[in-house]
C-alpha cells in the first residue's frame, strides 16, 4: 500500500520542524498556488482575442492561428493525468517548480516569437508546463490544508478556475488594444515568477512511496484517448463532422479510452487511475457536475461574443468588461459554498447551485432580445455565476476526497481533465446548436437581397453584418434579420442548456455525493485559521 509522506522542510521555511504550517503560512501557500493557477488559467483564452493580430504578423492562415491557439490546451489535457501521477511519486513541490519554470521559459518565447513555427513550438512547451502546474495546485491543497480548512481553500481555487478564464480574457483584450499581442505574455510570466518565488520558500514537500511500478501503459494510453477525443470536439465543427480526419481521430480516441479501462481494471491498486472508485458518487457525481458546467460556461461564452461585438456592435475589450460581473459572482459564491455545504450538505448545495445555474439559462433564454441589449441578459449571467460558483467548490472536493491523500496529484488532474472535456464539448454541440438554430432563423428573411449577400449572411451573424456593405437598399434589413435570427438561435441554444442542466439536477439528487456535511462550526474554524491575524 502507499503511503504520503511531507517532508518537513524546515529548510526552506515552508512548514515548522516539528508539525503542520500555520495559519499564515497556510495563507502564502494558498496564495502562491493560486497566483500559479491563475497563470495557467488566463494563458488558456488570452489569444483568442488577438486571432487577427496573428494573422497579420505571422502571415498564417486561420488553421494555423487555431492551432497555436488550440495546442496549448490540447497538450495541457493529454499530459495532467501522467503528469499528476508522476508529481505524486517525484514530490509535488519539485514538480510544481520545475512546472513553473518550463511555463515561465515557454510564455517569454512565445511573447518573442518570430515566427508561427516558433511560436506553436513555444505553445506546445507551454502546454507541458502548465500539465505540470495546474494538477499540483490542488493537490497541494488537498495534502496539506487540514480537513476542517480545505473546503475553504477549494472555494478559492475553484473561484480563481472559474473566474480566472474572464479575468485573463479582459486584461489580454486591454493588453491587444493599448499594445501588441506580444504583450499578452507579460501577465502570465509576471505571475510564474511571482508564484515561483513563493513556492520555493513556503510550499512544503509531499509525495507517494510506491510498492509498485508506474503505470506506463495506462499514462500513454490515458493520453491518446484525451487528445483523440478533444481534437474531434475542436476540429469537428471546422472540418466537418464525416471528414475522415475527424473520423479516425474519434475511433483512435475511443478505442484508447476503452483500452484504458481494461488495462485500468486489471492494474486494480497499482493503476494510475482506479476506475472502479468511478462507482462512488462522490467522485462520478463531481465529475459529471463539472463537466456539464464547465460545458455550458464554455458555450455561453460561444453565445456571447458574437451578441456583444456583432449584434450590438461592442469592441473586443468592451465584450469582455460585460463578463465581468459573471466572474465576479462566481468567485463569490464559490467562496461562500464551504459555508453553505457546512450548513445544508454538500448534495444539496451542489443541487442549488445547479437549479440556480439552470434559471439563469432560462433567463436568458426568455428575456433576451436586440433591442433590450445588455440588460436583457444580464440577470441571467448573474445567476448562472452565482450557481456555478455554488456548485463547483463541493464538485471539486467530492473529487479530491474520492481518493487517498497520497493519490491527490491524479486527483487533481481527473478534476482539470473533466474541467477542459467539459469545455471543449460545450462549445462543439452548443456553438452547433446556435449555428443550426441562426441559419433555421435567417433562411426565410433573405427575400430581395442579393444572392451574394444572402449566402455570406448565412454563414454567421458577423459574416451577414460584413454582408450588408453590399446588400444595396436591403442592407438594413439585412442586419436586423441576422440580428433576430442570432437571437432566435441564442434561445435555442439556451433553452438546451436548461435541459441538460435540469438533468443533471435531477441525478445529483438521486446519486450525488454522500459526503456528511462537516461538524458544527467547522466553517467558522476555517474562517478563522485563514483570516490575517
Amino acid at each position: 500500500m502507499s503511503t504520503n509522506q511531507s517532508a518537513p522542510a524546515a529548510a526552506d521555511g515552508a512548514v515548522p520542524a516539528g508539525g503542520a504550517p500555520d495559519a499564515r503560512q497556510l495563507r502564502t501557500i494558498l496564495i502562491a498556488v493560486c497566483v500559479a493557477l491563475m497563470a495557467v488559467i488566463a494563458s488558456v483564452s488570452g489569444l483568442n482575442v488577438a486571432q487577427p493580430d496573428l494573422a497579420v504578423e505571422f502571415g498564417a492562415s486561420q488553421s494555423t492561428i487555431l492551432w497555436i491557439i488550440n495546442i496549448y490546451t490540447l497538450t495541457l489535457a493529454a499530459l495532467l493525468l501522467p503528469l499528476g501521477a508522476i508529481g505524486d511519486r517525484l514530490g509535488r513541490k519539485p514538480m510544481l517548480i520545475t512546472g513553473l519554470i518550463v511555463f515561465g521559459v515557454a510564455g517569454a518565447t512565445a511573447g518573442l516569437a518570430p515566427s508561427a513555427e516558433v511560436m506553436l513550438g513555444a505553445r506546445l512547451l507551454s502546454g507541458i508546463g502548465a500539465a505540470m502546474i495546474m494538477p499540483i495546485t490542488l493537490a497541494v491543497i488537498t495534502s496539506v490544508f487540514p480537513e476542517e480548512q480545505r473546503g475553504k481553500a477549494i472555494g478559492v481555487w475553484t473561484g480563481v478556475a472559474g473566474g480566472g478564464g474572464i479575468l485573463g480574457m479582459f486584461l489580454s483584450a486591454a493588453l491587444v488594444d493599448v499594445a501588441s499581442w506580444r504583450y499578452l505574455f507579460v501577465l502570465p510570466v509576471a505571475l510564474v515568477v511571482v508564484a515561483l518565488a513563493m513556492a520555493m520558500r513556503s510550499v512544503p514537500n509531499s509525495r507517494e512511496h510506491a510498492d509498485h511500478s508506474f503505470d506506463t501503459v495506462g499514462a500513454l494510453t490515458s493520453a491518446v484517448t484525451v487528445v483523440g477525443l478533444i481534437f474531434v470536439l475542436q476540429e469537428g465543427p471546422e472540418r466537418g463532422w464525416s471528414d475522415p480526419v475527424t473520423l479516425i481521430s474519434l475511433a483512435v480516441g475511443l478505442l484508447a479510452a476503452v483500452l484504458f479501462v481494461v488495462w485500468e481494471l486489471r492494474r486494480r491498486d497499482a493503476a494510475l487511475l482506479d476506475v472502479r472508485l468511478f462507482r462512488e458518487r462522490g467522485l462520478a457525481g463531481g465529475s459529471i457536475t463539472l463537466l456539464t458546467l464547465f460545458g455550458v460556461q464554455a458555450g455561453i461564452f460561444v453565445v456571447l461574443f458574437p451578441f456583444f461585438q456583432a449584434v450590438l456592435g461592442w469592441s473586443g475589450l468592451l465584450s469582455t468588461l460585460a463578463l465581468m460581473p459573471m466572474a465576479v459572482a462566481m468567485m463569490t459564491t464559490s467562496g461562500l459554498a464551504p459555508r453553505l455545504a457546512a450548513r445544508i450538505g454538500s448534495r444539496s448545495t451542489m443541487a442549488m447551485g445547479i437549479a440556480v445555474a439552470g434559471a439563469g439559462l432560462a433567463l436568458m433564454a426568455l428575456i433576451v432580445s436586440v433591442d433590450g441589449g445588455y440588460l436583457s441578459i444580464l440577470p441571467g449571467m448573474l445567476a448562472m455565476g452565482i450557481g456555478m460558483g455554488l456548485s463547483m467548490t463541493p464538485s471539486t472536493e467530492a473529487i479530491t476526497s474520492s481518493l487517498p491523500r497520497e493519490r491527490q496529484g491524479v486527483a487533481s488532474a481527473v478534476n482539470d481533465v473533466t474541467r477542459e472535456f467539459g469545455t471543449a464539448l460545450g462549445v462543439a454541440l452548443l456553438g452547433a446548436l446556435l449555428s443550426a438554430g441562426y441559419r433555421g432563423a435567417i433562411d426565410g428573411k433573405l427575400d430581395g437581397v442579393p444572392q451574394d449577400a444572402a449566402d455570406t449572411a448565412r454563414e454567421g451573424v458577423a459574416n451577414a453584418v460584413e454582408a450588408a456593405n453590399s446588400a444595396g437598399p436591403h442592407a438594413q434589413d439585412l442586419v436586423r434579420a441576422a440580428r433576430q435570427s442570432f437571437v432566435d438561435g441564442w434561445q435555442q441554444a439556451m433553452w438546451a442548456g436548461v435541459v441538460v442542466m435540469g438533468v443533471l439536477f435531477l441525478y445529483i439528487l438521486a446519486r450525488g455525493p454522500r459526503n456528511p456535511a462537516p461538524a458544527a462550526g467547522a466553517d467558522a474554524e476555517a474562517d478563522e485559521a485563514l483570516s490575517s491575524r
